[in-house]
């Protein structure tokens, strides 16, 4: 490794890989430190390798301390020698003393390039984590290149990025060399480089592909407030414009339904219902169990809990299927929502009226018994109603913004 190939090697590593001349400069000082004390052992204490940037030249000095008597030569300088180089030196004072051997170049070259390529692999793993560790939270696209122990790879480019059983979407599939998208979960140092973990059931996927399929989001014209998911099966976006000329459901949806469906494709069949957000919570509470229609919502804010009220005919879709869409609606407002139909309400209010009714006085004792009377059928207490069980409160995975 001459001094010529050497500055045509910095050039060379700067453009490929993207480093600055000082980390490469460094890299090479330190393997080239690292050479000299391997070849010259002892003689090697307290030793500061320095590379000229313009020319490649490489020069050893020793760091040495001036005195009246030497005892070890390695580290002292006699101070007799020290002010032939500078008449003004004392004892006590350091001074650095170029030992550079004739043939340095020849005997660090092997040791050297070794050092050199690990120090540059280093930086390189250091500049990429630098990159992504600011895009936890973000977006990004890799291809499938394997999967292993139901852990699936992906290459981002410059970085691999693992997908984890616990982030997979249950149905999906992945198969070596798929597009996919994933949100950045974490981003950490690990013994052989960053280590990048991305999710596919993050609510925040969700919120990132809204970002980029309506401008309006991105501008910040309309307002992601809250997001309620179940990965793979449905999920419900309350949205809020602050232009009142702008539909934030309407913006969402897009024209004919292309901004909403290019997502659900992206989420391979994933339901999404966007709703509007309002301040005030009976209103959202309502909203929130779309695509049944409410008839009216009783709140009680103690207990945080509301009492919906909807059509016979609706209550089976407000629940949804094992409970989802009630359960989806709770996630979302942060409430817990109990379902009723009109039916029921009806019966639980006739049987509140029935109980409030004054009991009859007993007859005197001197009458003579009287004949028991047959109740009518229109006097039989009416059967209990089966009441849905109110879905579980589930707090969001994030926060919405």
């Amino acid at each position: 490794m001459n001094n010529t190939e050497l500055v045509r090697a910095i050039r060379q590593l700067e453009e490929e890989k993207g480093l600055g001349t000082d980390v490469l400069v460094e890299a090479i000082e330190a393997a080239l430190l690292s050479a000299y004390k391997k070849n010259f052992g002892a003689a090697a204490q307290n030793i500061r390798v320095e590379v000229d940037r313009a020319t490649g030249e490489q020069h050893v000095y020793s760091v040495r301390t001036i005195v009246d008597a030497v005892n070890d030569p390695n580290t002292e300088v006699p101070l007799e020698e020290a002010q032939t180089w500078d008449p003004e030196s004392r004892v006590g004072d350091i001074v650095e003393v170029e030992v550079t051997p004739k043939d340095f170049g020849r005997i660090a070259a092997q040791t050297a390039k070794q050092v050199i390529v690990q120090r540059i692999r280093e930086a390189e793993r250091d500049m990429v984590y630098k990159e992504f560790r600011d895009r936890e939270g973000d977006i990004v696209t890799g291809t499938v290149q394997r999967v292993e122990r139901r852990n699936v790879y992906m290459d981002l480019g410059r970085i691999e990025a693992v997908l984890p059983p616990t982030e997979q979407v249950p149905r999906e599939g992945y198969r070596q060399n798929d597009r996919v998208k994933a949100y950045v979960v974490e981003v950490k140092q690990g013994t052989r480089g960053p280590q990048i973990v991305v999710s596919r059931t993050h609510p925040g996927l969700l919120k990132r592909l809204f970002e980029l399929e309506v401008p309006e989001i991105y501008e910040g014209i309309v307002e992601i407030k809250a997001i309620a998911r179940e990965a793979g099966a449905r999920s419900k976006v309350a949205v809020v414009s602050r232009d009142r000329n702008v539909d934030a459901v309407g913006a969402c949806v897009g024209p004919k339904g292309s901004r909403v469906q290019s997502i659900v494709d992206e989420l391979r069949g994933e339901k999404i219902d966007i709703v509007p957000w309002a301040a005030d919570q009976v209103t959202f509470v309502g909203s929130a169990l779309s695509p049944a229609k409410v008839i009216r919502v009783e709140v009680t804010e103690e207990t945080k809990t509301a009492l919906v009220i909807v059509p016979d005919n609706q209550l089976s879709l407000a629940i949804g299927k094992e409970g989802q869409n009630a359960r989806l609606a709770a996630k979302l407002t942060g409430w817990r929502i109990d379902i009723k139909s009109e039916s029921q309400i009806k019966e639980l209010e006739a049987r509140k009226i029935f109980a409030d009714l004054p009991a009859e006085e007993p007859a005197p004792a001197g009458d003579a018994p009287q004949p028991a009377e047959v109740a009518s059928p229109a006097h039989q207490p009416a059967p209990e109603a089966v009441e849905p069980a109110p879905p579980d409160r589930v707090e969001e995975k994030t926060a919405a913004e």
